[in-house]
């Protein structure tokens, strides 16, 4: 019962930061994200037991919050590319560091360092550029969609799963997901996202199923690959900083995948008008 009242609690805390943080402001979207995707590379360097200089994970992690700032900016038409011109400057320190530190490893820390980049910060960066993709100033109902996509998705797989459950959707990486929980997440994503088409019009009613079945698929692929990750390093939760949740990686795995695929969607088939 208290870890009940206690993850309850925490989950309030958390779903009101994100959607005050993402409608409130531009500005405030890109201080709390940033904040997060310095918390996603900490978490990840401690999942995949980095063991090297510690200059080098303070370097990665404010590399990747600099790089979601800039990338806010650049989105919103405050600065031009040069602005990544520092984060890559960053990427070169962490590859030539590696020809003067004395470690048994250093492809190791390269990989890990890199993949931080990869996997955490450039992936949630592209979120920035989602509330643009329709109107040409801030507009946050796509992003915040993203969020209730999957936190509907999330719940209907999980009620489902847990009662009917049966067919396992990959055992190998996460026996307790099933098709039935799958497709239950599913249903109720796209029923939503039908009755949302009726009060936003920005999107048509297809263009918003479209971003349904994209959310749910990339998210379950995002909830994947994070299993398979603590699953290699023998951890059940990648961290602790969210009391009854477990770690950032846990409640942002589906963001994590989602950003890069609904960003390619709004890309080429709204924005360039392949799917008007």
């Amino acid at each position: 019962m208290k870890n009940l009242i206690q993850r309850t609690l925490t989950g309030i805390v958390y779903v009101a930061i994100i959607v005050v943080a993402i409608c409130a402001h531009p500005l405030l979207f890109a201080g709390v994200f940033s904040l997060i995707v310095g918390l996603l590379i900490h978490e990840l360097y401690t999942l995949l037991k980095y063991e090297g200089p510690q200059w080098i994970r303070i370097l990665g992690i404010s590399g990747g919050i600099y790089l979601f700032i800039a990338t806010c900016l650049y989105a919103g038409n405050y600065t031009g590319y040069a602005i990544y011109l520092p984060y890559l400057a960053i990427l070169l320190v962490i590859l030539i560091s590696g020809l003067y530190i004395h470690n048994t490893n250093p492809v190791n820390q390269w990989g890990i360092a890199l993949f931080a980049q990869c996997y955490c910060a450039g992936t949630i960066s592209l979120l920035c550029f989602i509330p643009y993709m329709i109107s040409p100033d801030y507009n946050p109902v796509p992003v915040l969609m993203i969020f209730i996509f999957i936190w509907l998705n999330d719940t209907g797989a999980y009620l489902i799963g847990s009662w009917k459950g049966k067919h396992r959707l990959f055992r190998r990486i996460s026996p307790l997901k099933s098709w039935e929980g799958f497709f239950a997440g599913l249903f109720v994503v796209v029923a939503s996202s039908v009755c949302f088409a009726c009060f936003y019009e920005d999107l048509t009613w297809y263009q918003w199923l479209i971003f349904a079945f994209v959310t749910v698929i990339s998210a379950t692929w995002g909830d994947l690959i994070e299993s398979l990750l603590k699953r290699t390093y023998g951890v059940k939760d990648s961290g602790k900083i969210l009391p009854g949740h477990g770690g950032m990686l846990d409640r942002f795995d589906s963001v994590i995948l989602a950003s890069p695929c609904i960003y390619i969607y709004f890309e080429v088939l709204i924005r360039n008008g392949m799917l008007k």
